[in-house]
């Protein structure tokens, strides 16, 4: 087996520029170019990891299995970039097999060489780099192991949070309800009792059950008013039914007000008692009609904060992206108006939300599991940074050939010599133990390593923006 290049040719390949004439022929020796068609696999994940790999032209593309999906890891096409079995000088690596697979995406040309000799030989020739990669290799893996699971509990505190606060409001509204229904239902029973015994004829009892459906139907229906025009209506309620002589209006009034009912339905229904003087009947007509319709307030609300439940679980699964392939067309409001619900919790008093979405923009080609964490720790920067008060606002728009998300609040700002190391890893501002720095480059290698787009903070007093840009395109 023999490469047959040049040493010129080898040294155009940055890994070997520096190589003496005697390193460069071991290397043309054991070497061997490999030609691979494109759409045809290199080398798959797990396999044995016998070569390291140099790309001398050509696109190729790497991968990983992560969650049962074939995630892409890398596509390139610059001259000698190496794959494969990078880690050849850890005699464990090699027993592993490769850790991800490769596929030519056009037609590609490759170096090949044999990992295990190729180790031997790097040994000899670089002994103390050897222990030094080592070294690095390892207590980058324990720190990257470390970190990762802090940053990942980190984001999952200030979400469950907010979560949980979400959860617990509608729970407990339907809590509330079921309660207040069940001593309702009593009442109703109970009344029904009493114009069962009164002197109501069939026709008057049939009248006051097709006003009991009707009204239970109005309750859906019923307009949201203003406090002055509640108040208005309930008073006037509230006079017809002491000219009744009906006991309780000024409990009865709010409940027909907020179920939509008018005089002119309680007259209906001191219409369909029909009985002169049967004051008692009336009495009761009202107190059980009553009960109908804050029956059905209960059960709209109990209705309502189900619906709300079911809206956060959904918006939990979208965040998480659960049951959903990894790599996918999506809609970018979707995780941003997901990820902005799982944060609603965390939103003090004094901080206003505005969502200014275009929602014209065309679904594109992401990682939408990896954005929502973007997302996530852009919004939680933006509202530490306001202490409690100002705005925040998400804004979406197309910049030229890119899809742009602007996470802007009106906090105090960043200062430029911070400016230019916000992006760093373990850079941070916070106080011990309150986060970890990575939160910002996490963001920056899913934004400009996996989607290949761009991340930008312009930032003033009262005025700071981190901008996303996103391809539209798989193939940008």
């Amino acid at each position: 087996m023999s490469a047959n290049l040049t040493f010129d040719q080898l040294r155009e390949l940055f890994l070997f520029t520096e190589l003496t004439d005697e390193q460069l022929a071991w290397v043309n020796e054991h070497g061997d170019v490999v030609e691979v068609a494109a759409d045809t696999e290199v080398f798959a994940e797990g396999d044995p990891a016998r070569c390291f790999w140099v790309l001398l032209s050509g696109t190729i593309a790497t991968s990983r299995t992560i969650g049962g999906e074939r995630v892409e890891t890398a596509r390139t096409d610059q001259l000698g970039v190496y794959l494969g079995a990078v880690t050849f000088y850890l005699e464990e690596s090699l027993e592993n097999g490769y850790a991800s697979a490769a596929r030519a995406i056009t037609d590609v040309r490759l170096l090949a060489l044999p990992a295990g000799k190729l180790a031997l030989a790097f040994r000899e020739w670089f002994p103390m780099a050897v222990h030094l990669l080592q070294g690095m290799v390892l207590g980058t893996r324990r720190g990257q192991a470390i970190t990762g699971q802090r940053e990942r509990l980190l984001a999952l505190g200030k979400l469950s949070a907010g979560l949980t606060h979400e959860l617990n409001n509608p729970a407990a509204a339907a809590a509330r309800a079921t309660s207040t229904l069940r001593d309702r239902v009593t009442g109703m029973r109970h009344k029904l009792g009493m114009l069962a015994e009164g002197k109501l004829d069939k026709d008057a009892l049939l009248a006051l059950t097709g006003l009991q459906e009707e009204f239970a139907d109005r309750v859906h229906e019923a307009p949201e008013l203003s406090a002055v025009a509640a108040s208005d209506l309930e008073d006037e309620l509230g006079d017809w039914l002491d000219d009744q002589e009906v006991a309780g209006s000024w409990d009865l009034a709010p409940v027909f007000v907020a179920g939509g009912l008018r005089v002119s339905d309680l007259e209906q229904v001191r219409t369909a008692v029909k009985l002169k003087g049967a004051d008692a009947s009336l009495d009761a007509a009202m107190r059980w009609l009553a009960y109908t319709v804050e029956t059905e307030s209960l059960l709209r609300e109990i209705t309502d904060s189900t619906s709300r439940i079911t809206a956060l679980v959904a918006a939990a699964k979208q965040y998480s992206q659960i049951d959903r392939a990894p790599y996918q067309s999506i809609d970018i409001h979707e995780g941003l108006k997901a990820t902005l619900v799982m944060f609603s919790g965390k939103f003090a008093k004094g901080i206003t939300l505005v969502k200014e979405f275009d929602k014209t923009l065309p679904k594109i080609p992401a990682y939408p599991a990896e954005l929502n964490q973007v997302w996530t720790n852009l919004i939680d920067n933006a509202v530490g940074a306001m202490d409690g008060s100002g705005t925040l606002t998400v804004r979406t728009s197309l910049d030229d050939e890119w899809l742009l998300v602007e996470i802007a609040d009106t906090g105090p700002g960043i200062p430029p010599d911070i400016r230019k190391r916000v992006f760093e890893p373990f850079f941070t501002t916070k106080g011990v133990g309150e986060g970890t720095g990575l939160g910002l480059d996490v963001s920056w290698r899913v934004v400009v390593n996996r989607h290949h787009g761009d991340l930008r903070v312009e930032s003033e007093p009262g005025d700071t923006r981190f901008q996303v840009r996103l391809p539209l395109v798989e193939d940008r």
